[in-house]
């Protein structure tokens, strides 16, 4: 098996390039035919260079220990969902001048987890314009052809400061959703938020969805770090309510605060008393030095119920700092890449495509 360290050049000499006159005893067709076919396989052995390079580089590191910076749209998980639309009529034209700007703090809830919806208007310029919300109401959007009682309740969206409302007379209305005390306790399924507003004389309807789910599976307890195999592995104890298969992810960050890495965990679980580990690979560490202590953050997880919808049961959100690691000198931490059975096999079969287009260019140019 092939050395996962080793590009395919390092295994053996570069192809020589033609010298002049090595193919003189051919005819002036024969040469051309010689030069086109050694061009075509040196860009063969480059390309299996290239991917046997960008493989390996790109599995240095396991799947769920990655660069946060590899994926910058986890690295604020928890940050309101914004968007902006206009503003429509009765006839579903586009008001001009007025746009609506709306965020919402969560999609998936489950328990008693409660979502913060917010409403502005504003012109074409991004300046706030009075807006109204004349009534709002959510309500059960069930998932089946089975006729089943809809849930409703009426919403209150403020501007007075008080509640969700951050500041009086903003020109941003909000609202809270409970489902759990707002009549969805039993329900499991889509909740359809509506909201009538007027702005600038002109009349239209927001809506927003969330995904319910009633039952906790498992709940957080605490944390712990240690230094294992060359790693660093956060454990985080959780109480199991429902056993299966748990999908879990925190960040990672230095003690400056800089992004460090995305850890995850996908992995059965019993009911009871359960650990999960999410691991800081060490070659990631001694890659990117960052400054110890170490911190976790934002960490998010659900089990995953397959063949229904939804697909998941979340786990309460465990928001901000989770835990701060001890200090470890990075040569506490090892270097040496990942490797799976999988990995090995696709390296050796990438270097066997390289090595196999090395030979035919040397064969081209002896020749």
């Amino acid at each position: 098996m092939v050395a996962s360290n080793q590009s395919a050049t390092a295994r053996g000499a570069a192809p020589s390039p033609v010298t002049p006159g090595a193919l003189a005893p051919y005819s002036a067709a024969g040469q051309q035919a010689h030069a086109d076919k050694l061009r075509l396989w040196q860009v063969r052995y480059e390309r299996a260079e290239q991917v046997y390079a960008s493989y390996r580089d790109a599995t240095r590191y396991p799947h769920e220990s990655r660069p946060l910076a590899e994926h910058p749209d986890q690295v604020r998980p928890f940050d309101p969902i914004t968007e902006e639309t206009a503003l429509r009529d009765a006839k579903g034209e586009a008001v001009k001048g007025v746009r609506l700007r709306t965020t919402q703090d969560r999609v998936f809830l489950s328990g008693t987890d409660v979502v913060r919806f917010s409403i502005e208007a504003v012109n074409e310029q991004g300046q706030r314009l009075a807006l109204v919300v004349r009534a709002a109401a959510a309500q059960s959007v069930p998932d089946t052809r089975t006729p089943v009682p809809l849930i409703q309740t009426d919403l209150a969206f403020t501007d007075d400061g008080t509640g969700a409302d951050v500041q009086a007379g903003d020109g941003v209305s909000t609202a809270l959703l409970n489902p759990a005390q707002q009549g969805f306790g039993q329900y499991d399924g889509t909740i359809r938020v509506l909201a009538q507003v007027a702005a600038q004389g002109q009349q239209g309807v927001v809506h927003f969805d969330v995904v319910y789910a009633p039952g906790v599976p498992a709940t957080w307890v605490g944390v712990r770090d240690a230094v294992e195999a060359g790693s660093l592995n956060f454990y985080l104890k959780a109480q199991v309510r429902t056993a299966g298969r748990y999908v879990v992810s925190g960040r990672v960050d230095d003690a400056n605060g800089k992004p460090l890495a995305l850890v995850q965990f996908n992995q059965e679980l019993g009911a009871g008393a359960q650990e999960v580990r999410l691991q800081v690979f060490g070659a990631l560490i001694r890659d990117k030095a960052p400054a110890f202590p170490l911190r976790l953050r934002d960490v998010e997880g659900f089990l995953l119920i397959p063949d229904r919808f939804p697909d998941r049961a979340l786990m309460p959100r465990w928001a901000g700092l989770v835990h701060q690691s001890a200090s470890y000198p990075l040569t506490r931490f090892s270097s040496d890449e990942w490797t799976s059975e999988e990995r090995e096999r696709y390296l050796a079969e990438y270097a066997r495509d390289a090595e196999e287009a090395h030979r035919e260019v040397d064969a081209l140019v002896r020749r």
